[in-house]
């Protein structure tokens, strides 16, 4: 019998331009040797220059999809985008505890890489009470991470730390800080009980950032799924999305912010 493909689904939002939500989640899971899957949280319009319409799926839709999978199929790992609005999330959180689902990534998306919003009122709150004990790990960046807190945006290094140990001490069991918006070598750091460790990486000159925080929690649920340890899974996602930045340009979508290449060690054999 031939060695089992792990097995991941992704919930989250639909990007018809195909460079985030779900349509760059599947394509992480296949440059990363997984079976993708897919349960919609909310269609949009949107494309590189910007988000014109979020369409929320009824939280029992987005429920009936997730039990779908988890009464036939499974997963070996979850990852969770765009949830758009609280009763998603509830909904979210009540079928993933049924089903008894491991390797839960959160990636806590509430705005859009152009700036558009993503998120209802009182999305945070639920997302913290029902989602972040059920993740093995929670992925802010650093907007992300100062909405969740209520707090100022992280500025340096000390402060993100700060910052994940405060929302670990919300319910999450370890927050990965994506530094990506700070100025100079791109630094995420991660907080996983007492120990903290810092993942230091280059900035790579594109301007094609469309989809990289699906791209990186998408590549960190693959390598779990693989049998990874959490900091191994972490530093070869980000090893990952540096390769798939480098070869964004070579795309040449739309006229604003495109995806990075996350198919390119498929097509350049």
């Amino acid at each position: 019998m031939a060695a089992q493909i792990p097995k991941l689904l992704s919930i989250a939002g639909s990007d018809p331009s195909g460079g985030a939500g779900v349509q760059g989640d599947l394509k992480t899971f296949s440059a990363l040797g997984c079976y993708g899957m897919a349960a919609i949280t909310a269609l949009t319009a949107q494309n590189t220059r910007g988000v014109s319409l979020v369409h929320a799926v009824p939280a029992p839709v987005v429920a009936a999809q997730i039990d779908a999978i988890f009464a036939d199929i499974e997963a070996d790992a979850v990852k969770i985008g765009m949830l758009a609005e609280p009763a998603i999330a509830q909904a979210v959180a009540e079928s993933l505890a049924r089903a008894g689902a491991r390797r839960i990534i959160l990636d806590p998306v509430l705005v859009a890489t152009s700036g558009d919003s993503l998120s209802a009122a009182g999305l945070i709150e639920t997302m913290i009470a029902r989602l972040f004990p059920l993740a093995a790990v929670v992925t802010p960046n650093l907007p992300e991470a100062a909405a969740l807190l209520g707090a100022g945006e992280a500025a340096t290094p000390q402060e993100m730390a700060e910052q994940g140990r405060a929302l670990a001490a919300r319910g999450a069991r370890a927050v990965l800080m994506k530094g990506g918006h700070l100025s100079g070598e791109p630094l995420d750091i991660l907080v996983a009980g007492e120990d903290v460790h810092a993942f230091h990486g280059a900035r790579v000159a594109t301007r094609n950032l469309h989809g990289t925080g699906c791209a990186l929690s998408s590549a960190i649920a693959a390598n779990l799924a693989h049998g990874a340890e959490l900091v191994p899974a972490i530093r070869s996602a980000k090893d990952f999305l540096t390769e798939a930045l480098g070869a964004a340009d070579a795309l040449a979508l739309g006229g604003g912010r495109g995806p990075p290449h996350l198919l390119q060690s498929l097509w350049k054999n």
